[in-house]
């Protein structure tokens, strides 16, 4: 019995990874991750989670707001200030007067750079990727 519920659960379909869920406007778009050996500096889902903070002020709000856990974000905040020179997020710790986030000077030149690094690289292959999207079958409305 145990066997056919563990069989059962591996069929069941699975969400769509974090990247494919935040793609948003961006749908036909390349994805840019800047890497820096074999981490990723920054990428599609880094940058949105810190205009997500800069919006809200916090870590948790962002997170909720992206469908993501608390400790993924988090992690990805660690992996930034740690990938960065300067930190691109700095936190203030809760309690009775609350907590916080914010997004330093160095986060916005970061996010300004990468933001206009995948304009230059979504017009430079605009008719590629009309091309290669025409080969691709149209998914299923609600997929």
């Amino acid at each position: 019995m145990r066997r056919a519920a563990k069989a059962a659960s591996l069929d069941a379909p699975r969400p769509a990874p974090f990247d494919a869920a935040m793609a948003g406007s961006r749908d036909n778009a390349p994805r840019l991750r800047i890497l820096l050996g074999a981490a990723v500096a920054l990428g599609p889902g880094k940058a949105d989670l810190l205009e997500a903070i800069a919006r809200t002020g916090s870590i948790s709000a962002a997170a909720r707001d992206m469908k993501m856990s608390y400790r993924r974000a988090w992690t990805l905040v660690e992996a930034m200030n740690r990938d960065f020179r300067d930190p691109l997020v700095e936190t203030a710790a809760g309690g009775a007067g609350g907590g916080g986030a914010r997004v330093t000077d160095s986060a916005q030149d970061v996010l300004v750079r990468y933001r206009a690094m995948e304009e230059k690289a979504a017009e430079a292959v605009a008719a590629e990727i009309d091309d290669f999207t025409a080969l691709l079958k149209t998914p299923a409305k609600g997929v």
